[in-house]
């Protein structure tokens, strides 16, 4: 049974309302900053695409741990306002060319943007999404000063050539049509891909702003990775088993698509010779060619052989290892509210429902 508002903890309470609280903010920022009207109807038309995912609900993870840290490390919150922004618009230009080149269906709850304007014009909305995240960045020299931007800008630029490796990692076993494919493949792929923008730098950016040292600001590399790969496998498995209206992507639109997850993988380890080239079969043929009682099949034996269940453990495994990293190598933080929330909200990443 899915857990209604009412049914929060208090502690997941907290981490909500300020979830809430930020992306409020973040996104006050943002509608402020992109352009809505030009006298050029083609290019007024571009301004309205650009606003779509911006507008679509959404939780704001990435710009709260940026803030958290900020605030953790002692420094204002606000002056880490623009970073956020900017981890916001990236979120959005990653999602729109990720949604292409998976050949995905929803997002947000609503259909993808190719698939109400085609693939060129999604294309190019995240083209510009992109150059207004750059725009975004460097008006941090109004906030931080040149030389504390130009640190923020440098950050960025690492993570994008992260993400666009571990992007090609994946499309590259697509493209190979690989499936021999072991846990360490699978992890190498996801802190690239995801890690690094869900939560290193995230994490990182907000910590410069804040003034910690470079030994702290390293330390947070670690401590990323796990909490950004439990956070990829939670969405992995609720990709299977949430419920669409919270999660907002269809359920196992991953099978649909053939993604090579955690879940996947334990499962053509731990099946039989014969079920795995089953699977194989399945997940290799186009969204268009699978039938939704082969992709139930596949389904079925994810549960059979306890595919699920194995991927939850690892979630759970991982953050374990991130809140005793966080407690042992930043006990000397301030014990307050930034520090606190942060704990939880680490957990909210693994424990939520969408």
């Amino acid at each position: 049974m899915q857990k209604t508002g009412q049914d929060l903890s208090p502690t997941k309470h907290l981490v909500t309302t300020y979830l809430s609280e930020i992306k409020s903010k973040v996104d006050a920022c943002i509608f402020d900053f992109l352009p809505t009207t030009h006298q050029h109807p083609d290019v007024h038309q571009l301004y309205q695409m650009m606003l779509d995912y911006p507008r679509r609900a959404a939780k704001g993870l990435r710009p709260a741990l940026c803030m958290l840290l900020c605030e953790a490390f002692g420094g204002d919150p606000q002056r880490a306002i623009n970073t956020a922004a900017s981890l916001e618009l990236l979120q959005n230009w990653l999602l729109i060319h990720d949604d292409i080149e998976d050949g995905s269906e929803l997002r947000r709850g609503e259909p993808c943007l190719h698939q109400k304007h085609g693939i060129p014009m999604a294309i190019n909305v995240g083209d510009a999404l992109h150059c207004k995240m750059w725009e975004m960045l460097h008006r941090n020299t109004e906030i931080l000063g040149h030389e504390l931007a130009f640190r923020i800008l440098s950050e960025f630029i690492q993570l994008s050539n992260q993400v666009v490796e571990g992007q090609h990692i994946e499309l590259s076993w697509v493209s190979d049509n690989r499936w021999n494919l072991d846990e360490d493949d699978y992890l190498t792929m996801c802190i690239q891909k995801t890690a690094w923008y869900t939560c290193i730098t995230p994490c990182r950016v907000g910590a410069i702003i804040g003034g910690a040292s470079e030994a702290e600001i390293d330390g947070l590399v670690e401590l990323g990775k796990e909490i950004g790969v439990a956070f990829q496998i939670q969405d992995d498995v609720l990709n299977l088993i949430g419920d669409v209206g919270r999660y907002g992507k269809e359920i196992a639109g991953d099978i649909s698509e053939g993604k090579r997850t955690l879940v996947l993988i334990h499962l053509i380890n731990a099946c039989t010779a014969a079920e795995a080239q089953q699977v194989i079969d399945i997940m290799a043929r186009p969204r268009d060619e699978k039938t939704e009682e082969e992709v139930e099949s596949v389904l079925q034996l994810m549960q059979k052989y306890n595919s699920i269940t194995y991927a939850q453990q690892r979630s759970q495994a991982l953050l374990r290892e991130a809140s005793g990293r966080f407690n042992n190598n930043f006990a000397h933080l301030h014990d307050g509210r930034a520090k606190q929330l942060f704990l939880s909200l680490i957990h909210f990443f693994v424990e939520r429902e969408y």
